[in-house]
């Protein structure tokens, strides 16, 4: 089949990469997919124009509203894969919440990564129940050999020399609903009494004006540093070498990233949202924590407790691998396709 996928694909950000690889899937089976920015495109009318000129013969829409109302009155059957903002935030917003009803009434299916995110979806449109699928993500992790960890210090304006360096990770888009700030002032303090402790935010530009607010507090902030998007393979690297990884978000879809720390044996600290308590177990798989304060004390006794480390990476590798195996979501999405056939 020749296939259309509308993702935002702004660089690095959790719904491009969620594209990128539902692509690979169907494509390692034959399907002819192209994959086209929704930012691109502004109405309906521009999508019919672009199936019609490109001959697609069904589509996938990641993102209810920003994906799927691009879709609307489609004369081709398509699905709809959930984001997490469009059922955690857009819902609220009356227009957009008529829209996205609209949107999964006229689709196919739909995929939600949670069983939570599928409850929160039929709560809403109740009509859409049976045709709403539950497939977590699958997660391959591919840390790069050549990475350099020297480097990637001197960029973060991290001192080389730091003894007993503890660095923790925080690996998003900068917008407002990661709020990556949430933990600045805190990690602050705790790294003017202890100085080998650094957190590292790395990620695209996603808001132009946010990203300014938070260069600018970074900036003033010492033991806190910003950086860029880097390869996925030489992220995959940093992370191995960090102490933990961490998730801020205000509200969560599924995060890859948390994922794929699990994936890299690297343990998890994570804000305690429905997103990210569906696939972490407090003191199991990961940490949970509900404020900053919070947040210091488990990471000091994760720091002073090696056992409950080691226990928490193993329980994390193996949900990871029962629970978000690659070749599973392969499957899914070309038994899932064939409901568009």
């Amino acid at each position: 089949m020749r296939l259309l996928l509308l993702a935002c694909l702004r660089a690095q950000t959790g719904n491009a990469t969620t594209a990128g690889r539902i692509q690979d899937h169907l494509e390692a089976v034959g399907h002819i997919c192209s994959l086209k920015d929704a930012f691109g495109y502004e109405n309906p009318s521009e999508i019919a124009n672009l199936i019609s000129a490109e001959k697609f013969e069904a589509a996938l829409a990641i993102h209810l509203y920003k994906g799927g109302r691009l879709l609307q009155g489609s004369r081709i059957p398509f699905g709809i894969i959930f984001g997490g903002t469009d059922i955690n935030e857009d819902v609220k917003h009356e227009e957009k919440h008529r829209v996205m009803g609209a949107v999964l009434e006229e689709a196919r299916f739909a995929v939600a990564f949670t069983e939570k995110m599928k409850e929160l979806a039929a709560a809403e449109w109740p009509d859409a129940r049976s045709k709403i699928y539950i497939q977590t993500q699958g997660i391959m992790t591919t840390p790069s050999a050549t990475f350099n960890w020297k480097r990637f210090l001197q960029n973060a304006g991290i001192p080389q020399d730091t003894e007993n360096l503890r660095l923790f990770l925080l690996i998003c888009g900068l917008r407002r609903v990661k709020d990556p700030l949430y933990l600045v002032d805190v990690f602050s303090e705790w790294h003017r009494r202890e100085p080998h402790i650094h957190l590292v935010i790395i990620g695209p530009a996603v808001d132009t004006q946010f990203t300014s607010e938070v260069n600018e507090k970074v900036n003033r902030t010492p033991g806190v540093h910003l950086l860029q998007e880097i390869p996925q393979d030489d992220l995959h690297a940093a992370v191995k070498r960090c102490f933990a990884v961490v998730n801020s978000s205000i509200s969560e879809g599924m995060s890859a990233a948390i994922l794929e720390a699990m994936d890299l044996d690297v343990p998890v600290l994570a804000r305690n949202i429905p997103g990210n308590a569906a696939i972490i177990q407090h003191k199991d798989t990961g940490l949970l924590f509900t404020d900053p304060q919070e947040f210091v004390q488990l990471s000091k006794s994760l720091m002073n407790d090696p056992t409950l480390e080691r226990e928490i990476v193993t329980k994390a590798k193996a949900y990871v691998k029962k629970h978000h195996s690659w070749d599973g979501e392969r499957e899914a999405y070309q038994n899932l396709v064939l409901r568009l056939q």
